[in-house]
């Protein structure tokens, strides 16, 4: 039998604010949603968007960092897996919930003030944020010959 591959890669924003809370054992978990809009041009030829909302879970120091960093309408790139789960609601009705497992995640964009990292988390990343440089490029053509390959 095959072996199995789940993997998910969606960009988009936050729709709340991350829920951070810890486990009876002591573990951070992060909950938050991601509004993802597709957009394509119809028969008609008019632009047509469709928005899905994707629960989202990540544990750990993932989750950490994303709730410091993040507030409703940021907007952020995660990949992970798929996981579904079953419970019970309040009313003892059986439910199932399909949400995405971050595992990893990138800040798109920034807000401006210079306060937001610029660096991705990972679970197995040290969580600290690191500069980003920014250099002037000359408009000049490039010459074939001074490339050394």
């Amino acid at each position: 039998m095959a072996k199995g591959f789940n993997k998910v890669i969606l960009m988009g924003n936050l729709t709340r604010d991350v829920e951070q809370r810890t486990t009876p054992s002591g573990q951070s978990v992060a909950s938050f949603s991601l509004a993802v809009t597709r957009s394509w041009r119809g028969q008609d030829g008019q632009q047509q968007d469709q928005t899905s909302f994707i629960n989202c879970v990540a544990w750990g120091k993932v989750g950490e960092i994303i709730a410091q960093y993040t507030s409703k309408g940021s907007p952020l790139l995660v990949s992970g897996r798929l996981d579904q789960r079953s419970y019970e609601d309040k009313e003892g009705n059986k439910r199932q919930a399909v949400e995405v497992v971050v595992e990893d995640f990138n800040f798109v964009g920034g807000r401006g003030d210079g306060s937001a990292p610029a660096a991705s988390g990972s679970s197995q990343g040290s969580g600290k944020s690191q500069d980003a440089t920014v250099n002037e490029v000359d408009d000049k053509p490039i010459d074939l010959s001074e490339i050394p390959f």
